[in-house]
């Protein structure tokens, strides 16, 4: 009997991917931009006029993880093998901006990004077989991937990547990000149910389940928790670089940019980017 089951969610799987990718029609608004977004409303890739401006070398303390992102992306752009890739870890570590900061950096040779949200993943399919015709090389961008338990964006996803016989395009990747490892919630109840069978450890099907899909990521990238130092450093680099040239080197300033961490229950590179534009707005003002 699970062995039926188990076929029977197979083909489900495939047949509702061969459906939404049936009913659906997207069109792109022009050819000539660098970044679109799926709309919903209007079912079609809406062109990003202004793009957020940061760079590789605006990120700081993530050397590992831009080296491995870059690295991918390299490859995929000169048409040689890459990997779909998962960024995960803390909020405000730097995960949505190196994606952006690829595309900015590599723009010029032919990069382009097409950003989807989470709950508009069932249009996946359609916007891919758009790409077929195209001579560029497509990122399709995902943030704060996530789903909760029998949310139909998990399967819609799961058929695109690896589990349909359509596939993604040779001149597309996906890259999305998430603070969860796995992307869906894990219960210590499907911990209970995995057992030992002749000495050896099988994990429960829910477990099976919501590893499944994060293994079809062949790349990983994972973020950690800035420590005191490395939140200090990008503070240091943000009141630099921001208009008024703000002096970081002195002993209220990192008092200051402490406390606001401690304050704000985070030392990520968000909230020192935020502390920053905090205190060169008011020392501006001062000046005045």
């Amino acid at each position: 009997m699970e062995i039926f089951f188990n076929r029977a969610n197979r083909i489900l799987d495939r047949l509702e991917g061969r459906l939404l990718h049936d009913k659906a029609s997207v069109i792109f608004e022009t050819d000539n931009a660098v970044c679109w977004q799926y709309s919903a409303d209007n079912n079609r890739l809406n062109t990003v006029r202004h793009i957020s401006d940061i760079g590789l070398d605006d990120l700081k303390c993530i050397d590992t993880q831009k080296q491995l992102l870059v690295s991918n992306t390299l490859q995929f752009i000169n048409g040689l093998p890459a990997n779909n890739a998962l960024l995960w870890g803390p909020r405000g570590t730097g995960k949505s901006s190196l994606i952006k900061a690829i595309l900015n950096h590599y723009r010029n040779d032919g990069l382009k990004l097409i950003e989807i949200q989470r709950d508009d993943l069932k249009k996946l399919a359609p916007i891919c077989d758009l790409l077929y015709e195209k001579n560029d090389r497509f990122i399709i961008y995902c943030d704060d991937l996530s789903f909760e338990a029998n949310d139909p964006g998990y399967k819609a996803i799961k058929v695109i990547l690896d589990g349909s016989i359509s596939q993604l395009p040779e001149n597309a990747l996906l890259y999305a990000t998430s603070n969860r490892r796995h992307l869906i919630p894990e219960n210590m109840s499907e911990n209970l149910q995995s057992g030992m069978v002749d000495g050896e450890l099988h994990l429960s099907e829910g477990i099976e389940e919501k590893l499944s899909l994060s293994e079809r990521f062949g790349l990983w990238v994972s973020f950690q928790p800035f420590n005191q130092q490395q939140y200090l450093e990008i503070v240091d680099y943000w009141l630099t670089k921001l208009p008024g040239g703000v002096s970081s080197n002195t002993t209220e300033t990192r008092q200051a940019a402490l406390k606001w961490a401690l304050q704000h229950g985070s030392r990520s590179g968000r909230c020192a980017q935020q502390f920053c534009r905090d205190w060169a707005g008011k020392t501006g003002m001062a000046k005045l």
